[in-house]
Order: C-alpha cells, then structure tokens, then sequence
C-alpha cells in the first residue's frame, strides 16, 4: 500500500483528535507555522490539510481568528447532502469488506465510534458554571471521565489539557490546573507518582485518585514485518521510532530503561520526532511514518495494531487536598470506586481495574 500524501497525514491527525475528544468544539488548531515545524513539511502542505477539513465542515478559519473546530452541523436544506453522506459511507463499507471484516463486526465499530462521538461533544443545558482544569498525561479513558463528570454533576466541567505528566504537576505548582493526570516512574524506589509528588509540591497534602493499571509496551504494525521483540531492537539501523515529548511519563519510562540497555538515544532514527498523545504514535505507525512506538495497549487496540508487552503501569489523578473536597472530585472519585467504572475501562481494553478508585495520600 502507497503511503498517504502527508498534507492527508495531518488532516487525518487532526481527525482523530476531533473524534477522541482531544479537540472540542470552538477549540483553535495551532498555527500554520508551528504545525510546518511538527511535522517538518511547508506551511502549503498544513494549509492544504487545513482545507481540506474546512471542505469537510470539520473546521472553520476566519481572519484574524485562527483555525477553529467547528461545532456540529445539524441537518441542512440541501438535496446533495444526503447523497455525499450515503457516498462517502459506500466508500467506507467498500474498503473494510475488502479487507475482510464482516458487516457485524463493522456495524459494532461504528456503533462504538459513534457513543464515543456522542460523549465527547454532547453539551447538555445549561452550561457549567465551574470547571475543573486538568493538565497531564494523555491517556484515552481522560475523554470518557470528562463526560462522566458531566452527567454527574452537571454544574462542573473537565477542561482538558494534555501537556505530559511533568507538565501536569507543573501546572499544579503554578496553579494553572486542579487536578493532574500522571504516571511518572520513580528509578529509585521503582515507584509511581508518590515521589515527584513530593519533590514537586513538598509541605502540600495530595490525593493520588487511581484511574487504572494500564498495559505499556511497543506499539508495530499488523503482523510484526520488522520482527520487532523488544526495546533493544530500537537501536537496529532499519526501525524508525516515533518518540514522546520530554516530560511525558512514557518518555521518563523510556529514557530510564534505554540507560540500563546500554543505548544511546543519538543513535535511535526517529528519537527525536516527538508527538503529544498515544493516539498520535498510533497514527503514526498506521500510516506508516514510523516503525515503533512505545505507548498504552488501548491505543493498539483503537488503531487495529499489534503490541508487545513491557510493564503496567499506574495512572493517577493529582488533586489537592483544597481541591479533593469540592463536590465535582467527590462524586467523580465515587463513580470511580465503582462496578460501572471498571466495566467502562475493561470494555476499553488494555486497563487493570483492581486499583482503581483507590486514593493514596501524600503530605
């Protein structure tokens, strides 16, 4: 299969992110710029992909305004609509059964594609009147207790925020978010979250709220062509890595065990090419940018790739002792104390539930 023209790359990145929940409704994309230098392509071949989503009514540009994600679009007055919606869903079918899904397991997809739709853009009246901000690590469960918190409680909102599990704590220090979402391993205790909390934010009480036990491991496609078997083979000449952004816990986790290997990262190709979410290391194997990736077993199962195992991992939420009484976390830390959280999170796959719901505090 020929690789995609990558102006069709960027868009369809931007997709995902749409679809997952990453970006919202009314949310502005990056510049034309800064997107050229993620993705070291010219400005043309951004604003070509920014196009082709506007054609799609997916975004919206207004000078002076940026690029926007453009709220959903209800039914409109033209005959050619409906048409362009049976066409490009002919399309679609046509290219699955071809690869040789049944119209079952296809229909179950696109039920589930849907909820997952419906529960990141829903915005039931009225409109909140607080908002938790959350800023960590990107994890694919964040969009679904974003939209629990709402049905929960609906005077609260989860503005959400994925600048990795440093980030996150950062932002905690500075005040810039009231809750953060991390897994970050400590080396020396081979601990997590507990001692960054500490050095971090030292003489603050904070409750780590567990939101799972989630699978880590390398991230290659279908049928491993490259016969990858572990983190050692990240230094063959003939694999192309897709890395996470410094500060992510995923980079922390990395880093810590390429030193016990003996590798220099200067001699990984790809070590360099950052992305920002698990879903974008997916992505970007799918369509064949890179090689390998390490990232969370429910993005391989999103993306329909193979995973090799490497350790579990423990993703937290860091809350406040000010901010864990207001009523919001109360009722989200309940939710998550129960049978119907853990069955959301199993029905995700790649997760382990025991702990969840669990809280552990730090002084």
């Amino acid at each position: 299969m020929d690789r995609a023209p990558l102006y069709q790359e960027i868009a369809e990145s931007i997709r995902q992110q749409i679809l997952y929940g990453e970006l919202r409704p009314g949310d502005e994309l990056p510049p034309v710029r800064e997107m050229s230098l993620r993705w070291r392509c010219a400005p043309g071949t951004v604003q070509r992909a920014y196009q082709e989503l506007a054609q799609q009514g997916l975004v919206i540009g207004r000078p002076g305004q940026g690029t926007r994600v453009a709220a959903p679009l209800g039914e409109q007055a033209n005959p050619l609509r409906r048409a362009n919606l049976i066409h490009e869903a002919e399309t679609f079918l046509l290219s699955v059964l071809a690869a040789g899904y049944q119209p079952d397991e296809i229909e179950q997809a696109v039920r589930l594609a849907l909820d997952r739709w419906r529960a990141v853009t829903s915005q039931p009246p009225p409109a909140p009147a607080h908002r938790l901000r959350f800023v960590g690590s990107h994890d694919p469960a964040v969009a679904l207790v974003a939209a629990r918190l709402r049905e929960l409680v609906p005077a609260y909102e989860l503005q959400v925020s994925f600048a990795g599990s440093l980030g996150g704590l950062i932002a905690l220090v500075e005040g810039a978010a009231d809750l953060a979402g991390v897994h970050l391993w400590d080396e020396e205790s081979n601990t997590y979250n507990a001692p960054f909390v500490r050095r971090l934010l030292p003489g603050r009480r904070v409750a780590l709220l567990t939101l799972a036990q989630r699978r880590l491991g390398l991230l290659i496609p279908p049928g491993n062509p490259r016969t990858i078997t572990g983190l050692a083979d990240l230094a063959r000449a003939d694999l192309r890595l897709i890395n996470r952004q410094p500060g992510a816990g995923t980079r922390v986790w990395l880093d810590a065990h390429l030193r016990h290997l003996g590798i220099d990262p200067a001699g990984i190709t790809g070590y360099g090419d950052e992305v920002p979410t698990h879903a974008d290391v997916a992505r970007a194997i799918t369509s064949r940018r890179a090689d390998v990736g390490l990232g969370v077993e429910t993005a391989a199962l999103t993306y329909g790739l193979d995973f090799i195992p490497l350790t579990t991992e423990r993703y937290d939420l860091a809350i406040p002792a000010e901010v864990w009484r207001s009523e919001a976390v109360q009722a989200l830390a309940g939710w998550l104390d129960s049978d119907e959280a853990k069955t959301v999170l199993n029905d995700l796959g790649g997760y382990e539930t025991q702990a969840t719901g669990q809280v552990e505090w730090v002084e």
